[in-house]
């Protein structure tokens, strides 16, 4: 009887001994499955830019300054709504005038992403007012601090007068976040005139509105 009893402890012990083996061996094959993962799979986690967008993201009143020549009157229009979505890891941006406003229908769509690869942000827009075309943009690197400064590419402008005017006019943006509800985006202008002169041709003040309970 304690030969049986002896026999049978050494038995259980080996079967957990070989339990405990396999749990091991799939563990380190799970880790090494990890480990192994693609340039894409990990590129695709989100960092903290992604977070920074997704805080971001719900609605928010916008006032839009808008000064297209440097002599010109700068044109205000409040009660602007802003809507910012996650669209994977990109930060989709669709303004249009809130029900109600005086200010005519439009539409400005945008998009900010991250790129990891390159280390920089990149940065679309297109807008309804005005005949100017797909904007792309980007930043040099990484943003300072709470202060983004991104270039963008150079567009043929139409001009205010009767004639077109077919200038080229270059264009920075520069979006200051102030806290987690309020932020400034501003972008300066140069036109291609023989002037050389810079000047804020367009602002936009966004604050957060509240969530309705």
């Amino acid at each position: 009887m304690a030969n049986r009893t002896t026999t049978i402890g050494i038995c259980v012990r080996a079967t957990i001994a070989v339990i405990a083996m396999m749990v091991l061996t799939a563990v380190g094959h799970a880790q090494a499955r990890g480990a192994a993962r693609s340039a894409v799979e990990r590129m695709q986690v989100m960092g903290p830019e992604d977070q920074e967008l997704t805080r971001r993201t719900g609605t928010w009143t916008v006032v839009s300054t808008l000064k297209l020549t440097p002599a010109a009157t700068p044109v205000v229009s409040k009660g602007l709504i802003a809507e910012r979505t996650m669209v994977g890891h990109y930060l989709q941006e669709v303004m249009h005038p809130a029900p109600g406003t005086n200010t005519p229908d439009f539409k400005r769509m945008a998009f900010q992403y991250y790129d990891r690869i390159a280390g920089r942000w990149q940065y679309v827009s297109i807008d309804t007012r005005f005949p100017v075309g797909i904007m792309p943009a980007r930043s040099f690197g990484p943003a300072e601090g709470s202060t983004l400064r991104l270039e963008f590419e150079d567009i043929a402008f139409v001009g205010l007068g009767p004639e077109v005017e077919g200038r080229t006019l270059h264009s920075n943006l520069v979006i200051r976040r102030d806290g987690n509800d309020h932020e400034i985006v501003e972008q300066h202008m140069i036109a291609a005139d023989g002037t050389g002169r810079e000047w804020l041709g367009v602002v936009y003040e966004y604050t957060r509105r509240p969530v309705a309970r």
